[in-house]
């Protein structure tokens, strides 16, 4: 251990650095290890587990390189695919500054990084972790009562937020309300029924053996979890649209995540402008789909991560013209600035950095 020390101690000296020429030392002790760099974040896979037949959890040893992040917060996870990197955004279970990354990630229908990763992720896989992102986080200020309700996958940021106050010594009241298809296909449900002082209940919209709750989410789920909730009660909730939307309905004080991407329609015209993809020397005339599918079909290959505008991995600079965000309906300014090509499209002519 001491002489592993000492080699990365040593190989991460500036005067390596500078000797190793214009790819500095990364590009070297990443032929030893691929999670010696300085500069990039990535993490080795320690341990791989299935808690339903549906999902996986991955346990990942982070290098230093990666910074932390904050309980509900979300980190672009970038795997390699058939040759290709991919990258994905998903929110680590784990308490902040647990010194490891647990990731539980749902098997999708289509789901290509969800899937590889469930069919052939391992111990000694290197995964880079791209950036870290979301302010789905709890208040600095913690409130004295919290409902979590979750759905699916959307339990991950939210056992991050209940493991963190628990890690605190948190004494408020907290309910847990988690949405499964089915009682095997929820996950860290045995962990939570072990949780002392923490109120859970089922709901389970299939096969509803064991379940606590009956149908979808209900304004009194929320009564059931939490007796005497009231409208100052915060509530966060993470899972499909349809039950954030729910939610937001019928309870003010929510905060939500989704990491399924919204609907939104393209323009029922094309502008017709022309697209300049700078870097790449293209031209194509626009047809109303957003940058990166026009992109794409000319034959380029840009980082791109979820396509619903979170994730920000796909990030470019529009020196010219003017784009509409998808999402948020908002115009841009004709002037130079990055814009999210995953849910852009143009307005007119537009120059990228592509």
């Amino acid at each position: 251990m001491f002489t592993q020390t000492l080699t990365r101690r040593v190989l991460r000296s500036p005067l390596v650095d500078l000797l190793t020429g214009p790819h500095g030392v990364d590009r070297y002790t990443e032929l030893v290890d691929p999670t010696w760099t300085q500069t990039e974040a990535r993490a080795e896979i320690v341990a791989v587990r299935r808690q339903t037949a549906r999902s996986v959890t991955l346990t990942l040893a982070p290098n230093r390189a990666f910074t932390g992040f904050r309980a509900g917060q979300h980190i672009n996870v970038a795997v390699e695919v058939d040759g290709r990197r991919r990258v994905r955004p998903y929110s680590p279970a784990n308490a902040e500054g647990a010194g490891h990354l647990e990731l539980t990630i749902g098997r999708h229908d289509g789901g290509l990084v969800s899937n590889y990763l469930y069919d052939y992720a391992r111990p000694g896989m290197t995964v880079g972790l791209d950036n870290v992102g979301g302010d789905f986080v709890l208040p600095a200020d913690r409130p004295h009562r919290i409902v979590f309700v979750s759905g699916g996958s959307g339990i991950t940021p939210l056992m991050s937020m209940l493991r963190t106050l628990r890690a605190e010594n948190y004494d408020g009241e907290i309910a847990f309300i988690h949405y499964a298809r089915a009682a095997e296909e929820a996950c860290y449900r045995e962990e939570l029924a072990a949780m002392s002082g923490v109120r859970v209940l089922h709901g389970y919209t299939r096969s509803t053996a064991g379940s606590d709750l009956s149908g979808r989410f209900d304004p009194a789920h929320l009564t059931a979890a939490m007796p005497g909730v009231d409208a100052a009660t915060p509530v966060f909730v993470c899972g499909p649209p349809q039950l954030a939307d729910a939610v937001h309905r019928h309870h003010a004080n929510t905060t939500s995540e989704s990491f399924v991407p919204p609907t939104f329609s393209a323009p029922s015209q094309a502008s017709g402008g022309v697209v300049a993809f700078a870097d790449a020397g293209l031209q194509v005339t626009d047809d109303g789909r957003p940058l990166l599918e026009q992109a794409e079909a000319a034959g380029l290959t840009p980082e791109s991560g979820c396509r619903m505008g979170i994730c920000h991995s796909c990030t470019r600079r529009k020196t010219r013209g003017v784009v509409k965000n998808l999402i948020t309906g908002a115009v841009s300014g004709p002037d130079a600035e990055d814009v999210q090509i995953c849910v852009s499209v143009p307005v007119g002519d537009v120059d990228l950095a592509l």
